[in-house]
């Protein structure tokens, strides 16, 4: 079981060559938002509160609505864990232009690589919180080549005791 549903995440069609914000949503620490160009590299990131209150939802919007504008983000990738699914909500609530794709991304192991010496040789500057946002965006534009960073038993994916 373990290894069909790896095969399976590995081999997720690639969003490809797009200009992606990606969120790494939160309640009380707030959602963590970066963007990337179309070929993953960071342009921006920044931490959002939509959900601590109307006031930080409100306050929320023009930041997110900036940064669509300049980079020109084509889709926006949100984390599947906590809050996630307010996330999306908020993102819906914006009116976006119908051709932003918005997409609910696996962040199983994301911590995990944001951790790992690979993330902090790639982002030496960055704090675990955005590596993990790049790793939930890039798992967008293409998975197979962000997933191979992670150890598979980190991926969640099933049993991996019989490995």
């Amino acid at each position: 079981m373990f290894v069909e549903n790896l095969r399976q995440l590995l081999l997720s069609p690639p969003l490809g060559r797009k200009n992606v914000l990606a969120l790494d949503p939160g309640f009380r620490t707030g959602c963590k938002v970066v963007c990337l160009d179309r070929q993953g590299k960071l342009l921006h990131n920044e931490t959002v509160y939509p959900h601590f209150s109307e006031k930080g939802a409100s306050g929320s919007r023009p930041e997110n609505k900036r940064a669509l504008r300049t980079v020109r983000i084509e889709a926006i990738a949100i984390g599947n864990g906590t809050a996630g699914r307010e996330t999306w909500e908020f993102i819906r609530g914006l009116g976006l232009p119908a051709e932003i794709t918005v997409v609910m991304v696996n962040e199983s192991g994301a911590s995990i690589y944001s951790a790992s010496a690979v993330a902090r040789e790639e982002f030496p500057e960055q704090d675990v919180t955005v590596r993990g946002s790049v790793s939930i965006g890039r798992r967008l534009m293409d998975p197979l080549a962000e997933l191979v960073k992670i150890d598979p038993k980190s991926i969640g994916v099933g049993n991996t005791s019989m490995m």
